[in-house]
């Protein structure tokens, strides 16, 4: 049976100050009218049941999870007491999943993208799961570039290895990391990359397999959590072993170094949403090119995004800044820095003003 698993611990620091701790970015309706986990979740439910969908979340955000997903059962949600990147999640899970199901296969993507066309999405993800439960291996999706993007990693095409349905899947020959421009346009002309979407399938077993091979120390962590997770102790050991597990990605850790991987091609329209830049794509713009959302005024200005939840915003006579307001913080910055936000958010952490964060 095919079981959905949500990364959803992530406390979106690039998208400060809409993005805090209690209310991360996943939780908030981005360029859209609904919360992005609410989203993630309501493209999944016509393929996978909600008893089969699983969250893994931070502990500070578990409550929160809960009440926008009320549809899960409430031991779908697991709450990490510590962030340690997406192969401790995807391995937490995987123990989750194989309790009450040996031959689990698992999707496994994050909960704050934006995807289009989302039956030919779910047929392509159904269809991934099909062959790693059939013939094995670990496979990620790749999204067919549209333009020379430099704000993602890529996936390399190996040979094609066969066809599942109308999904043609192929070796995966490696993982590139984000391009300069130049290269990035040599990407897109090749035919051969895609961009790397950070959506999987595996075998739950598969993918624990892997990990004791690969990084022996996460694994048997992981494993000590999975013997713990249906006893009264269950709670004590995440607390105690979970910050302790080394952080490492599941590309890095798990992907790049796999016996058997693949990639299925899909041609859907897609974002990660990464930055505020990347928001304003999707914001209505005026004719001098300014990306607005809330009560916002631009005169004389082009150019910019301008995103208000709070506070009336004007703006004149400047150009390429994104201005964020809510009712306690503002962001000034160039447009070209959206990626750094994060360092805006270290600096107020080393300043001791936990209160905005």
């Amino acid at each position: 049976m095919l079981h959905a698993v949500i990364m959803a611990g992530g406390f979106g620091t690039r998208f400060w100050p809409a993005s805090r701790r209690a209310r991360p970015k996943q939780l908030l309706a981005l360029a859209t009218d609904t919360p992005l986990l609410r989203s993630t979740f309501e493209r999944l439910a016509p393929l996978v049941p909600a008893e089969r969908i699983w969250v893994v979340t931070a502990a500070a955000t578990a409550d929160a999870t809960r009440r926008m997903l009320p549809e899960l059962p409430d031991g779908n949600i697991l709450a990490e007491p510590a962030s340690r990147n997406t192969a401790a999640c995807a391995g937490l899970a995987a123990h989750a999943v194989l309790r009450g199901d040996p031959e689990a296969v698992c999707a496994v993507l994050p909960a704050d993208h934006i995807i289009g066309e989302e039956a030919r999405f779910r047929s392509a993800l159904a269809a991934g799961a099909d062959f790693v439960a059939r013939d094995g291996g670990l496979l990620t999706f790749g999204i067919q570039p549209t333009r020379p993007e430099t704000g993602y990693g890529y996936l390399e095409l190996g040979p094609e290895h066969t066809r599942e349905g109308e999904w043609r899947v192929f070796e995966l020959q490696a993982f590139v990391e984000k391009p300069d421009a130049d290269r990035a346009g040599a990407f897109l002309s090749s035919g051969k990359h895609l961009w790397n979407s950070g959506i999987f399938a595996w075998r739950a077993r598969e993918l624990l397999d892997e990990m004791r091979r690969q990084i022996p120390d996460l694994a048997a962590g992981l494993d000590r959590l999975g013997e713990a997770l249906d006893s009264p102790r269950a709670g004590a050991v995440l607390a105690e072993v979970y910050p302790s597990l080394p952080a490492t990605s599941v590309d890095f850790g798990i992907m790049e170094g796999a016996r058997h991987r693949f990639t299925i091609p899909v041609d859907i329209p897609w974002s990660d949403v990464g930055s505020w830049s990347a928001v304003a794509e999707r914001l209505p713009t005026d004719a001098a090119g300014n990306a607005t959302q809330g009560r916002v005024l631009a005169e004389n200005a082009g150019g910019n995004v301008l995103v208000s939840s709070g506070p009336v915003l004007a703006i004149r006579g400047v150009e390429g800044l994104v201005v964020v307001a809510t009712p306690d913080a503002v962001l000034v910055m160039p447009k070209e820095d959206a990626q750094r936000v994060k360092e805006v958010v270290e600096a107020l952490q080393d300043r001791g003003w936990d209160d905005v964060l």
